[in-house]
């Protein structure tokens, strides 16, 4: 390998673009080569790129070329299994998109085709990046609120941006929008609570976007608004909370973190963290203090001032970006691996079934078994 590492983008829409803004902006890295099937999304690339960049228009050529030590793969939901199953037969790094699947069955075929190879594979999960998420998850594993019972996360945002092809518009495509929108959640769910997840219990619906819109005279099938509990081994829960009509937000993201000893309380985009301590919680004469004082609780915005490229996730890209890079070159483990893509794909599939047939699904209905 060589000392400037080489990248590959496979797919060049918005979340390729944020990539190449995020390697230009990391140092020791640059992107040789992009692949991309529409001229549109390719030329949108180039023009974030020096000339000598080498434009294909199929991910082989540029798997094949020898132009790249590792590739990132941002291309449609329901093409990643085609894509990593060419990937993954050279020795190159992969950094693929989440969601790391549509089926549960080509996440299986994956991690099959995975074992023993060369190159690293590492699941893109950025949320657990962002600044004030990050000091949260510090904070709640070194006890700051002592044993976690809850987690809570709230979006509240805009509906879905157009995609090329219009392909984000329907189910088949995006695996459901529990899947596409939120495997990140259930992924910072799991790691914030360091367990797998047992049963999950979801109610939502398609209640305000895109009901007038048609496409080829099929009509979109993605709900926009969703309430799902999951319940851990340990008893602990977690909660999602997703509307996608809300955007007349102020911190359309907060998260929140409960244990028997206080609380914290991420919010975005304003980077605040919050964090109070139940100091006299044994005290039993103690018991019904008033709530929603703020008394005790540390209030403070967190962030990155080593971060140079902020984009559109608060700079968790690029934080990803320096620990993808770092694991390249000392040859560690992946961060986030093909198993915790999977599970946080079956997650969002286990809330879609449980919506489906109005009860709650075991994980183990939709994870292979010993999973």
């Amino acid at each position: 390998m060589s000392q400037i590492l080489r990248y590959g983008i496979i797919g060049c829409g918005s979340m390729g673009r944020e990539h190449i803004e995020n390697i230009k902006a990391l140092g020791g890295a640059q992107v040789t080569a992009i692949a991309d099937p529409h001229p549109d999304s390719r030329a949108a690339a180039l023009a974030l790129l020096p000339p000598d960049v080498q434009a294909f228009d199929h991910h082989q050529p540029l798997l094949d070329s020898g132009l790249c030590d590792a590739v990132v793969i941002a291309t449609p939901n329901f093409t990643h299994i085609e894509m990593m199953r060419a990937a993954l037969q050279t020795d190159l790094h992969i950094l693929i998109e989440k969601p790391l699947v549509t089926r549960i069955e080509d996440g299986v075929d994956m991690i099959e085709r995975a074992a023993g190879r060369r190159g690293m594979v590492w699941v893109a999960q950025e949320y657990r990046y962002m600044p004030p998420v990050a000091e949260m998850i510090r904070m709640a594993h070194e006890g700051a609120v002592g044993k976690l019972h809850q987690v809570a996360i709230r979006e509240h945002r805009e509906p879905f941006y157009p995609k090329v092809g219009d392909w984000n518009r329907f189910t088949a495509n995006t695996g459901g929008t529990l899947v596409e929108k939120c495997c990140h959640y259930f992924n910072l769910m799991d790691l914030i609570l360091r367990e797998k997840p047992a049963r999950v219990f979801a109610s939502g619906g398609q209640r305000v976007n895109h009901l007038n819109e048609e496409y080829g005279g099929r009509r979109p099938d993605i709900l926009d608004s969703a309430y799902v509990i999951i319940e851990y081994p340990s008893g602990a829960r977690a909660m999602l909370d997703l509307c996608m009509f809300a955007e007349n937000s102020i911190d359309n993201e907060h998260l929140v973190v409960v244990g028997d000893e206080g609380k914290l309380e991420s919010l975005l985009p304003s980077l605040t963290l919050r964090h109070g301590r139940r100091e006299d919680w044994g005290r039993r004469e103690l018991w019904g203090q008033p709530s929603g004082t703020g008394k005790g609780v540390a209030v403070r915005r967190v962030w990155d001032t080593n971060i140079k490229y902020a984009g559109q996730h608060f700079g968790a890209s690029y934080i990803e970006h320096q620990h993808f890079a770092a694991a390249i070159r000392n040859g560690t483990p992946p961060e986030i691996t093909l198993e915790e893509g999977l599970r946080s794909v079956a997650t969002g599939l286990a809330a879609h079934l449980s919506i489906a047939t109005g009860r709650a699904v075991l994980m183990s209905e939709v994870l292979p078994a010993g999973w």
